[in-house]
Formats: structure tokens, sequence, C-alpha cells
């Protein structure tokens, strides 16, 4: 028995001193290792390394020596495949590994791609209700591959995928591509390439089953983008989707199309929706220069009755605008995605420069969208009163305009933070009974060129223009100032501005000058306003973005005759989600000596 058991034990060392030896013999070494292309453009070097073997196993902690020859091996097999996408189908490649010691590895690549493969052929062609049909003579004409042109795999399937999205897109339920070559002769270096499409018939529109409690049915068809019996159009119902989604009304909304029918050739629709909750509350606060601290409570009934009738009211404080209350009642009309008839009241106390004005107005309005152009009709009754150190005036205003805003295409009533081009045309009539007469034009525009991915330029400008007979008589919420965050930057908000005398105790003679003495001055606003921006954009990563600018502007009482001022600044910029935060440092170089200004903003913009 003693001997068995120092037979056992023996043999227990002897498997110890085994494994022991296998561990050391078979030791992985961590490895890293060094990939280098040499011979080829960027856009083939991204391919080959991301075919390459080493690229995908460098990452792994430890590579034994043998598994990095067996990779070594792989590399002619996998530049060759890397390449046939781009029509390189001789590559000629020579590869060498290197060892650095420490487990560092380079690999070293040199390929001669040969002479690439040229289509000689290309023939595509579509037969069946669509062969004249816009949709596909926009591809057949415009053909991203032609005869003499290096083969690429990705354009030719890109061109295969395109016939056959539009076909599903847009109602060729039953297209088929009847012919679908690509025969490649690598001793010739050539290439032929044969599509053929049959679309069958173009499928319409059926009915549209809706089933939703939130509001009448009748309302929920005015939101469609498509009529039934119409051709199919995928995007018309993505469309229908986005238009219910913003009316608000819904939730967990649904807007698919069912199965279609393959002898009618229609395409039923099926809506389906939950209400959205009615009330809705927000709390909101900001910050910017032209306004201060600011903060916004809001509450919203979506749904007051079936007929999809909406109303709101917002509360908001800041530096400027002292307080304003503001309720609105909203009626869909028309089409209800884009048109409405609202009521709209107002109670607030506004800062303009050096008057306090305190304003009630009540506005309805009829907005409308035709083409690219949106217009809102209103009418403004208005009760305004204007305290400065020049005096204090209490107007009533009936104020008839029209604002004309440009819209993006396919517009579908979503709120625009800032439109390319708006016009506004308003004015009153003491025959209306109210304290004086004046017509007013303002237009804005706002235009961004992008000359480079990463470099834009922003154009922006203003004009307004005033006629009244007694312009002195005119309200100052109804006048023109420049400056700030929005306007002239490196002045202050509505800094810019036309002065009126302060008179003392004496008071004024009817044309408005002083009967005595001229005790100060005041800004009270102007008739005509010319504002402007030029603004280079430069990207950088990660959303964020440098600036440099030059503006220019003023608010007067008579074109030319008040100088023009100018600023000129850089910017920072931080893209966020929705808008963008730009913080700005303006110096005005029309006024030597004034201190630069610092400008917090939030916009739309770049």
């Amino acid at each position: 028995m003693a001997q068995r058991n120092s037979f056992m034990q023996a043999l227990g060392h002897s498997r110890a001193a085994v494994v022991l030896m296998c561990l050391i013999a078979c030791q992985s070494v961590r490895a890293n290792v060094t990939v280098e292309v040499h011979g080829v453009d960027d856009e083939l070097r991204t391919n080959v390394l991301a075919y390459l073997s080493f690229e995908r196993y460098k990452k792994t902690t430890d590579l034994s020596a043998d598994t990095i020859e067996r990779l070594h091996e792989r590399v002619e097999r996998e530049v060759q495949s890397a390449l046939r996408p781009f029509g390189y189908y001789e590559p000629k490649v020579h590869s060498d590994l290197t060892e650095g010691g420490k487990g560092d590895w380079r690999v070293t690549i040199d390929i001669d791609p040969g002479p690439p493969v040229l289509i000689d052929l290309i023939d595509v062609q579509v037969h069946g209700a669509g062969e004249k049909d816009p949709l596909f003579t926009r591809i057949t004409d415009h053909l991203p591959l032609h005869r003499g042109d290096r083969l690429r795999h990705a354009t030719y399937d890109s061109l295969k995928g395109d016939l056959q999205r539009t076909a599903a897109t847009y109602g060729y339920l039953d297209a088929k591509l009847t012919r679908n070559e690509l025969v490649v002769d690598p001793l010739s270096h050539k290439a032929s390439i044969a599509l053929e499409m049959q679309t069958g018939e173009r499928y319409r529109f059926g009915a549209t089953h809706i089933e939703q409690r939130a509001v009448n049915d009748a309302l929920v068809r005015r939101y469609l983008r498509y009529k039934q019996n119409e051709p199919f159009d995928l995007t018309e119902i993505l469309r229908t989707q986005f238009a219910l989604d913003d009316a608000q009304y819904f939730a967990n909304l649904e807007v698919l199309p069912g199965d279609p029918d393959r002898d009618a050739h229609v395409v039923p629709v099926n809506i389906k929706a939950d209400p959205s909750r009615r009330n809705w509350y927000s709390v909101g606060g900001g910050y910017a220069t032209d306004t201060g601290p600011r903060g916004t409570l809001t509450w919203e009934n979506r749904r007051i009755n079936t007929r999809g009738h909406r109303f709101q009211v917002l509360i908001q404080a800041a530096q400027v605008t002292k307080y304003q209350v503001q309720s609105t009642y909203t009626i869909p009309i028309g089409d209800p995605a884009v048109e409405k008839l609202t009521l709209q009241g107002d109670v607030e106390q506004r800062q303009l420069a050096d008057v306090t004005t305190r304003n009630q107005y009540l506005q309805p309005g009829i907005t409308k969208v035709s083409g690219n152009w949106q217009y809102v009709w209103f009418v403004q009754a208005m009760k305004t009163t204007g305290e400065s150190a020049v005096e204090t005036r209490t107007d009533r205003l009936l104020i008839p305009g029209i604002d004309i805003a440009s819209v993006p295409k396919g517009y579908l009533g979503e709120p625009i933070f800032q439109h390319g081009l708006f016009l506004e045309v308003k004015g009153a009539d003491r025959a209306a009974g109210v304290n004086t007469s004046f017509l007013q034009a303002h237009l804005t525009g706002v235009r961004v060129f992008n000359f480079h991915p990463k470099w834009h330029l922003l154009l922006r400008d203003e004009i307004g223009a005033t006629v009244a007979p007694r312009f002195n008589q005119l309200p100052v919420i109804e006048r023109f100032f420049a400056g700030g965050d929005n306007s002239v930057r490196g002045f202050a908000y509505n800094a810019l501005s036309p002065t009126e005398n302060v008179c003392d105790s004496n008071g004024r003679n009817p044309d408005g000058s002083c009967k005595g003495a001229v005790t100060g001055t005041a800004k009270t606003g102007g008739k005509d306003v010319v504002t402007g921006t030029v603004e280079v954009i430069r990207d950088l990563p990660r959303n964020f973005g440098v600036a440099t600018f030059f503006d220019y502007g003023n608010a007067f009482n008579g074109f030319g005759g008040t100088a023009l001022e100018y600023s000129v600044g850089v910017g920072f910029r931080v893209r966020l989600p929705v808008v963008t935060l730009g913080v700005d440092i303006a110096e005005p170089i029309s006024r030597p000596g004034a201190s630069p200004r610092l400008h917090i903003n939030f916009s739309p913009k770049l």
C-alpha cells in the first residue's frame, strides 16, 4: 500500500509538471497590433481596414504568435474582397509582419489596385403603368452610373433599391424586378448592368377607418393629407400622422395602411388613437440680456369640446415685460392642421426705452395657408397708456392688419420660431373714432447660406416705415426701436431711438415743441427702422460653433435723417435639441470709446 501511495504521489507531481510546461509553452502575449495600408485612397483604405481580421482582433487583449500568423495569412484575400465593390478585381497585395518586441506587431500592406473594371453596358427599363410616371423617369433619366464609369457595387445596389423603394412608397405594390443582372468580366475589365422592372398597376387610397373618441370623426378627416381614390402615396400617410400628432388631441396614435385589395387595386387606411390628457400645465424660466430673468406659467385645455376648440392662458413676467397675461381661444377651420380662427386677449406692462406702456387689447384673427405662404388677417382693439418724462398719454385704437409669412414646404402648422420672410401691414383711421391715423409696414427676412459643410453665412434684414399725419400722437407701442440681442448687438435693448424733449411745467405747443424750457430728453421710438446682420458661423465638434458678425441699424423719424449705428463682434454657439444658445460680445464701432457689450440669447438659427 505504501508503494502504491508513493507511485500515486509521483504521478501527481509529474502531471503538475506537464501542465506547468504546457502553460509556459502556450503562454499568450498581450499584443499591440499596428496596421498600415499604402497605395490606395482614403475611401479604399477605410474599406480595407473594415475587412481585415487584424482590425477586429487587435482589440482582443491577448493574441498568441500563432494567431497573429494565421491572421496575416488572410490579408491578401481580405484585401481582394475589400476592393471588388469598388471595381478592382485584380489587385496586387504585398504585406509584411514585423515584431517589435514586448508584444508589439506591425502589419504593413502595400496595394496596387490594378486596372479597374469599367461599365461597358447599362440598361435600366421600367415597364407597365409606371413607365411614363415622373417618379420613375427621374431615376431612368438621371442614372448614377454611365458607360465608362468605374464599377461601384454600392451605386448599383442603390439604383436597384431606389426603384424598389419608389414602387413601394408610391403605390406600385405589385412591382417586380424581372431582370436584375450585374455581370463582371475581370479579364477584359468590363461589366454590364441590366435592370428591368414591371410596375403593375398603381394602387389608390381606399376607405379610411377611424377608431377614436377624442373629437368628431369629421374633424379627424379634415386632417387627412390624402383623399379617397387618389393615387396611393405613403408619404401622405406619414404627413397625416404628423398632422394629427401636432393637433395634440390624441395619445397612442397610429395611422397605418391596411392590407391592399389586389383585385380593386386600393389600399385602406386605419387610424386608431386614444384621447390625450385634456388639461396641460407647464412652468418655464429663462434668461436673455434683453429680457433679463423671465418666468412663464401656462395652462391649456386642448379639447374644450368634440369640435376641437381649445383655450390657453399664459402668464409671463420679465425685466422688460413686467407682466403679461394672455388668453387665446382657438377654433379649427378649413384645413385644421394649418388654418384657424382665434380670439386673443392680452393685458401687459412693457418697458420700451424710456417709456412704460400699459396695454390692453382684444384681437380676433383668421389664419390661412396657401402654397408656401401663411396669411393672418386680424383686427386689434387696443387701449394703451404710455408714461414717460415727456408725457402720459392714453389712446384707444382699432387696428386692422395682415401678417404674411413664408412657411416651409409641407408645413403642417407646427410652431415656427423664425420665418424666412415676414411682412406685417396695419393701420388705423380717425374716421373709426380712434385718437390717431397711421399706416405701417414692417418687413423682416432671414437667409442662411451653407457654402461649406462646416461654414455658414447668415443674413438678416429688417425695414419698417410709418405714415402718420401727426406722428407725435402715435402711441409708443406702435413705434419702432432698435438695439439688443436680435437687432443691433453692442447696444442695449431698444436703446436706438429718436428722442423727444422733456418740457418744463409750461407744457407743449400744438406742434409738440416746448412752450418753456427743455429739461432733458427721452427715447420714445421712431417712425422708421432699418437693421441688419452679416454673420459667419464655423461649426465645431460636439454641437459647438463660433461666429463673427457685423450688425447695423437704427430707428429714426425719416429715412436719411439719422446715421446708422454699426457694431462687430464674436460669438460662441451651443446647439441644443430645439434651439441654439448664443453668447456674443459686440463692440459698437460707430461710437468710439463705447464699451463692448455681452449678449446671451436663445434662438432657432445657427
